[in-house]
């Protein structure tokens, strides 16, 4: 499923046109976004925890010319599903 594909289906479960539906998605995106660069974490009850990890900084291998370079420590993205949706999936 891509986003035109979830767009469809908000619109179609909720009644709305796939304008206000796309919109609905972006500012849910947004939102998300947002809380994340700010620190916050975001949940869904029933859904998930969306939150942000921080990655330390290591060691790496250049594929190409296999010398070892230094990878810069990041904060990353993680989701960590809820009990419902786990128990749906299965």
């Amino acid at each position: 499923m891509n986003k035109t594909d979830l767009i469809d289906l908000i619109a179609e479960e909720s009644d709305v046109s796939k304008a206000v539906a796309g919109r609905a998605l972006d500012a849910m995106i947004t939102g998300v976004t947002q809380s994340l660069s700010s620190g916050d974490q975001v949940t869904l009850a029933g859904f998930g925890t969306f939150s942000v990890r921080d990655r330390a900084a290591r060691a790496g291998r250049n594929p190409r010319t296999g010398e070892t370079i230094q990878i810069k420590a990041a904060k990353v993205p993680a989701f960590k599903a809820g009990k419902a949706f786990k128990d749906a999936l299965n």
